[in-house]
């Protein structure tokens, strides 16, 4: 049955996760924390091996055949990247440590050089710590204001309210595309178009949109757009800024050292060309190339099966928990990815996070990077159940179970 709904094998699938098979506390391990990292299949952790074992050399400056294999890896995944992002040139991909270092990229580099005092940043309600700090230390910097967009009842941004917000001070609006939290997909082409209208400059946070969503860059028309590998079946402490080609070119470099430059004499340096400008140093080459072979695991599986598949078991989690007493399913909207964020009345997160783990359950509890969120909701936290492919609907008949358990415990 779930392989018909899925579009292929769910349980075939499951068998290429080598910590899938793992027991914990004696039970099979249900992985419900893949909005933090999703597991990895064993082909990504065979591409780390192959690179390690068979052609580990430093990239671009060699000649010799090691060096020239490992930099043809290297670039072949920044293409990947391009495509699977829907960006015209590999020269708008900049590879980063994820999508935090991408977003203060931009915060350090375009923000410092066109941010001014009397200026507006706009950020919303739903935001992860990631997408909120940086521009907090750049509005301090700069004498700018930090302005949010306010969400109703369910979590959603209200449009209205950030329409008004827009202004000729208006410089930079700075968006989740789908809340780590919440799992609420933000309405992302009206809010860069309106931005565009004001004169605003749009970057999103794609952390968790771009391995559930279709993403083109171009048809969204956004200026700046950052993910992360690891959240994509891929290896951590790698992903990628995507910027439009005039502002990268305009833009002054982030880090200074090898890579990012031309010619260096002690009186002037000459920056490389992009996207090198912004690539200073030795780069993570093991986990950039095996991005790519995460990238082509996702498109061999096929978004659409996925996505429907993820579909499904949000739903269905859904509808089971919002039917136990006392349980209140928080951004229960229909436009979101899978993501069952909820509190239990009279529990702590915390205690049921600990005794679904005594289960072999993993959740994840508390604010999720979120806090102005959490405190917007009247809320001190939640448990989050985040699916995958690789899910399915018997896991969340015992998460199901075990939270029965547990409240059963803790009441």
């Amino acid at each position: 049955m779930e392989a018909i709904r899925a579009g292929y094998d769910v349980y075939e699938l499951r068998k290429q996760f080598p910590v899938l098979q793992r027991e914990l506390k004696g039970k099979p391990l249900v992985y419900f924390d893949n909005a933090a990292t999703s597991q990895k299949p064993k082909v990504v952790i065979d591409a780390l091996v192959d690179y390690y074992s068979n052609y580990n050399a430093n990239i671009h400056r060699g000649i010799h055949t090691l060096a020239e294999e490992a930099t043809a890896a290297y670039e072949a995944s920044r293409e990947a990247c391009r495509a699977f992002i829907g960006a015209a040139s590999t020269d708008e991909v900049i590879f980063t440590r994820g999508t935090t270092e991408g977003i203060n990229l931009v915060s350090h580099t375009w923000g410092r050089q066109h941010i001014k005092a009397g200026d507006e940043i706009v950020i919303s309600t739903l935001e992860h710590h990631s997408n909120i700090v940086p521009w907090q230390m750049l509005a301090e910097e700069k004498g700018a204001s930090l302005k949010v967009i306010p969400i109703n009842d369910k979590g959603e941004i209200l449009l209205d309210e950030f329409y008004k917000l827009l202004s000729s001070r208006t410089k930079l609006v700075s968006i989740v595309h789908a809340s780590n939290s919440l799992g609420i997909i933000n309405p992302v082409k009206q809010i860069i178009d309106a931005a565009h209208q004001a004169g605003a400059v749009v970057m999103l946070d794609g952390a968790q949109s771009t391995v559930h969503l279709d993403i083109n860059v171009v048809e969204l028309d956004c200026d700046f757009f950052a993910f992360s590998s690891h959240k994509l079946y891929g290896p951590t402490g790698v992903g990628v800024l995507y910027g439009k080609r005039e502002l990268l070119e305009a833009m002054p470099p982030f880090h200074g050292g090898g890579e990012m430059i031309k010619e260096v004499t002690f009186e002037k340096t000459v920056y490389n060309d992009l996207p090198y400008k912004f690539e200073a140093g030795t780069p993570n080459i093991a986990d950039t190339i095996a991005m790519k072979t995460a990238i082509d695991f996702i498109n061999e599986l096929g978004k659409d099966n996925i996505r429907r598949h993820e579909h499904a078991l949000l739903q269905y989690g859904t509808e089971l928990l919002k039917n136990i007493p006392g349980v209140r399913v928080m951004g229960d909207v229909e436009n979101k990815v899978s993501v069952i964020s909820f509190v239990v009345e009279g529990i702590h997160p915390q205690d049921l996070g600990v005794l679904l783990d005594n289960q072999g359950i993993a959740v994840r509890t508390g604010s999720h990077c979120t806090m102005p969120l959490m405190q917007c909701l009247n809320i001190t936290g939640t448990t989050r159940a985040s699916f995958a492919a690789y899910n399915t609907f018997e896991e969340i008949d015992r998460l199901v179970k075990g939270l029965d358990k547990a409240i059963k415990m803790l009441s």
